[in-house]
């Protein structure tokens, strides 16, 4: 199901900017299918697949966060770990604007505008992540330290 040449998306570009190694997987997308679809598609545990997630401050300040596909986040404690009134998802237009990607393609890598991440600390305890390449219905699989190296986020334990 992996495709040894993945499309040059702005992801792409920058984890070969920054020699990371990856491997690239295809599957057919499902519109709304989120996680689930994506980890049945590749046969992974959902808990590995790492949503990429555009949220927005009461001040209106974009952020990434990363979670598991199985979990979710807490916004009150993400708020409080930021010291701001309250985070929110951003409506989707307004997430595409800022990650330069379309909502069920965002991925943290290469985003349109620098953004601060907010990673959830127990995906750094899996050898393996699957986290979206740019494009619907393309996940690259990497260790999860890359990350850290690649987008030095702020890890926080948000799972609510």
């Amino acid at each position: 199901m992996s495709d040894p040449k993945p499309p040059m998306t702005p992801a792409i570009r920058v984890l070969l900017d920054h020699k990371v190694e990856f491997t690239p997987h295809f599957y057919k997308y499902e519109e709304k299918g989120g996680t689930a679809v994506s980890a049945r598609e590749l046969g992974a545990d959902e808990h590995a697949v790492i949503k990429t997630l555009i949220m927005e401050t009461d001040s209106k300040q974009p952020l990434i966060v990363l979670m598991h596909g199985d979990q979710q986040v807490s916004t009150k404690q993400l708020a409080r770990e930021m010291g701001v009134k309250t985070v929110s998802p951003c409506e989707a237009a307004v997430a595409d604007k800022h990650s330069g990607y379309q909502v069920g393609g965002t991925s943290p890598f290469g985003t349109k505008r620098v953004m601060p991440v907010y990673m959830q600390k127990s995906i750094l305890e899996l050898q393996k992540v699957y986290i979206n390449g740019g494009r619907k219905g393309f996940l690259i699989e990497l260790d999860p330290k890359e990350i850290v190296r690649v987008l030095k986020p702020k890890v926080v334990e948000i799972q609510a």
